[in-house]
């Protein structure tokens, strides 16, 4: 009976010292590291707005900018549109309408030029924002233009070239006043400076 038992015993220690062995050459043979990131990275969309919308792109401002546009620089610009405009005053329209006089001129009222529907339903004049925002994606500003500008993303790229078409004109338009500027920059460029405190000098700096 007695041996009996030490063979069950046997057997139990034996199956132990197997099983902490196993477990050890285990752990020496796969040695396993923790990544410091995820293998794959996962692509988190834009936070919403303070109000849970999300932001919606919009062309910079541009009016501080065109007082010291670079001219020279519009104009270079302006040859990515001579395949479908022309400039000269009295130039003929093309695939696109003649651009002398554009900046101030009512939106698709150019004499002779065949307008789609959508911009012949914009009103006003083409001023500096709305040339601005047209530039900028013209077929977000009108959509179902017939133009396929993809558009100017730099706003000293857009400064530049509405400052050389502003020079197209006889009686070229005034360039925008401080107040207008003004009015036109982000809010948070508006807050007020802390006004310096003036002070008056000691009785030993005064002697």
């Amino acid at each position: 009976m007695s041996l009996k038992w030490n063979k069950i015993f046997a057997a139990i220690l034996v199956a132990g010292i197997v099983a902490k062995l196993s477990g050890f050459v285990a752990g020496a043979v796969f040695h396993v590291e923790e990544l410091e990131k995820n293998a794959y990275e996962i692509a988190v969309a834009d936070a919403p707005t303070a109000g849970g919308a999300v932001a919606e792109a919009v062309a910079e401002p541009i009016l501080a900018l065109l007082a010291n546009a670079d001219i020279t620089t519009g104009e270079k610009l302006s040859k990515a549109c001579a395949a479908c405009h022309t400039f000269e005053k009295g130039g003929s329209n093309g695939v696109g309408p003649n651009l002398w006089g554009v900046v101030g001129a009512d939106k698709g009222a150019h004499a002779g030029f065949a307008y789609s529907d959508a911009m012949l339903a914009k009103e006003g004049t083409w001023n500096y924002q709305s040339l601005n925002t047209f530039l900028w994606k013209p077929k977000k500003y009108v959509e179902g233009t017939k133009m396929n500008y993809i558009g100017l993303k730099k706003p000293e790229q857009r400064a530049d070239l509405i400052a050389w078409l502003r020079t197209l004109s006889d009686n070229p338009v005034a360039l925008p006043s401080q107040a207008e500027i003004d009015a036109e920059a982000p809010q948070e460029d508006k807050a007020e400076a802390p006004e310096e405190m003036s002070q008056e000098p000691s009785d030993a700096q005064s002697e």
